[in-house]
């Protein structure tokens, strides 16, 4: 990856707005002097290179693929989140080929774990679809086209199903739990240092909107983004964001406390 001081804005490059102020996402100024040029997001918030690289790369370690400004507007302490398109960040970050590569192959990952939810059938090795996200028996096609009979599997367990089906809780194999249940139920406490108040919570949640397992950094506010769905929610009371906040704050404890350990993980109606 290019280093932090080789990324320079072309100053002949009129298809970028050069402004005169410091970078948004990165605001305490360098060491040596030197500012450089930043360049005008489109959402207004100025940025360099080096700097929207870094926070773009980091969203999509956090599984995140959509890229939303974290810079705060003017005046308030609410933050931008403008979403910025692909092309903007690849052109603004004067992304070299080998980040264009990590950035488009991580997007195209992780925007179809939205989209869809994907297994390897044990009997064929073949990947299926679950499109009933309510029915853990689920026919692979494959099978039936080869092997010229039906075969179902447990979602949950991955062995051939047994029992009446469709179920949502277990199939008929010894052995068959929910995993990502029992996980929310014996995780380990965390606390949140920059959260007043919370100094014990459960480190491991179910996304209030599509139960995707989630864990908080440890840092920063209390709200996160979900990797799957990408809806910000308040790991603390498990409420949406803006719902928190209007009766909380980024930094604050909320309302009604911690919410207790989940005991159910929520199924997303995404069609």
């Amino acid at each position: 990856m290019t280093s932090r001081d080789e990324k320079r804005y072309d100053p002949n490059d009129t298809t970028l707005k050069f402004v005169n102020k410091p970078d948004d996402l990165d605001p305490l100024p360098p060491e040596d002097g030197d500012q450089g040029l930043c360049a005008e997001m489109s959402c207004g918030h100025a940025v360099k290179p080096e700097s929207l690289t870094g926070w773009c790369r980091s969203l999509l370690d956090q599984g995140q693929y959509k890229f939303k400004c974290p810079a705060l507007k003017q005046g308030t302490l609410q933050k931008c989140d403008a979403v910025w398109s692909y092309q903007e960040v690849r052109r603004l970050a004067v992304l070299t080929t080998d980040e264009m590569q990590h950035f488009e192959e991580n997007m195209a990952r992780l925007a179809a774990a939205e989209y869809c939810e994907f297994k390897s059938c044990p009997g064929c090795k073949t990947f299926v679809e679950r499109e009933d996200l309510t029915n853990l028996s689920v026919q692979c096609t494959i099978c039936l086209a080869d092997k010229k009979r039906a075969f179902q599997f447990c979602w949950q367990c991955m062995k051939e199903w047994k029992g009446p089906a469709p179920r949502s809780d277990r199939c008929g194999n010894d052995g068959c739990i929910n995993h990502d249940l029992e996980l929310l139920r014996t995780c380990k406490d965390t606390a949140l240092p920059q959260v007043q108040g919370v100094g014990a919570c459960p480190s491991i949640r179910a996304c209030p909107t599509c139960g995707q397992r989630a864990e908080h950094d440890k840092t920063g506010c209390k709200n996160i983004i979900c990797p799957r769905c990408q809806v910000e929610f308040c790991f603390v009371c498990l409420k949406l964001t803006e719902e928190c906040l209007r009766t909380s704050s980024y930094f604050i404890p909320c309302r009604d406390g911690v919410a207790p350990r989940q005991t159910s993980i929520p199924v997303w109606n995404r069609r």
